[in-house]
């Protein structure tokens, strides 16, 4: 069960502010790790938040609490971590929150499920699934889900080869 992650942003509020519009909930200032660092809270029974500090900030293990320092040098922008989270709302009205956040939105499929690939400032990939999306990940994202899913892609592979 995930509660909650931090992740860096150009524009901790924004992003704060767009994450807490998709989920119906709220975004505030959150002071306790960098100074500008935003959170933006579902309001669910999980208490499942997105912390979104300055870009370039960075945790370190240390004796008590974790350090917070910013980077040295350049900031890294891309990688390989990215989220799905779940809506209330339809595809069209997330396709709007995003272009009024100038983010880029589009509904793709990722095996057995749909979803819409919204990224932040360019760099960092939400997966944002509408109630029917969040469906079809549930009827697959289970052990005899994803086991059929991967023989039937193993067949369609070798159909394809011969």
């Amino acid at each position: 069960m995930l509660f909650h992650m931090s992740m860096a942003a150009e524009r901790p509020e924004q992003a704060a502010r767009m994450i807490a519009e998709l989920w119906d909930g709220r975004a505030y200032r959150f002071p306790p790790v960098a100074e500008g660092s935003w959170i933006a809270m579902a309001g669910d029974d999980r208490g499942s938040a997105i912390e979104f500090y300055p870009l370039g900030t960075e945790l370190h293990e240390a004796g008590g609490e974790s350090a917070v320092r910013a980077a040295e040098g350049a900031k890294v922008r891309n990688g390989p971590v990215h989220l799905a989270i779940a809506t209330a709302l339809s595809v069209d009205q997330v396709k709007a929150i995003a272009a009024r956040h100038q983010a880029p939105a589009k509904v793709c499929a990722r095996g057995p499920f749909h979803v819409i690939e919204l990224w932040l400032e360019g760099s960092f990939m939400f997966e944002v699934l509408t109630p029917e999306m969040q469906a079809e990940y549930r009827a697959s994202m289970h052990f005899a889900g994803w086991e059929g899913f991967l023989a039937a892609d193993e067949a369609a592979l070798a159909r394809a080869a011969a």
